[in-house]
Parts: structure tokens; sequence; C-alpha cells
């Protein structure tokens, strides 16, 4: 998972294109949280490389969590991908609507955000 911590100074179209890169990528961001994640494996710095080669002033920082980092998504739209990796809207959704074996895991992840 990226936040863009300083993404109510970024310019529409600095935000427009981070949203294209995530988009393209299969990612889902979520505006409300300043996050965004994609499915397709990128390393944090490759990421960070990307944005300041398109000149975009966004000041990023990784957040992982221990336990989230290991285990992957069993079931619905998100299979496949790691928990870390998952919107912060469907986590919430997750909280209200699942409890299946891995509630242990979302509950950890949502208190690792501060959700």
């Amino acid at each position: 998972m990226v936040h863009v911590k300083n993404l109510e100074q970024l310019s529409v179209d600095q935000i427009q294109n981070i949203e294209a890169f995530v988009r393209a990528r299969k990612g889902v961001f979520d505006f409300s949280s300043y996050t965004f994640v994609i499915q397709k494996r990128l390393e944090f710095i490759e990421f960070v490389s990307l944005v300041e080669k398109s000149s975009i002033n966004a000041v990023c920082e990784e957040k992982i969590s221990n336990m989230a980092q290991k285990e992957k998504v069993e079931f619905g739209k998100y299979k496949g991908m790691y928990y870390l990796e998952l919107p912060d809207s469907y986590l919430l959704w997750l909280r209200s609507n699942y409890g299946g074996k891995d509630r242990d895991i979302i509950d950890a992840e949502i208190k690792f955000r501060e959700l």
C-alpha cells in the first residue's frame, strides 16, 4: 500500500496522473484515505522513482504491517492479493460483513492502519 501524504497539495493534473498510473496497473485508488494499491508487484523504490521522473511532487511513504505482509486473500475480487494491499474501504467492509478464518488478519490490518 502506498500513502500519498501530501495529496491535498498536488495539482489536479498530478492527481490524475497518479490515478492513471494506478488504473493502468489494475490497482485501486482510495481518495478518502490518500492510499492506493496495485495488483502488479512493484517495489516501493521503483514507484518513488517513477513519481520523481513524472515531476509529481508527491511525498510517499511505505506502510507494511507484519501480519498482513505474508497472508493472501483467498476469496472474492481481491483473491491472490496480500491483505496489506487491500483498499481501506474493502477492509472496513470486511470488518462488517466477513466472519471467516482470516478475521484476525483483517482486524490486525485495520488496527495497523488506524481505521
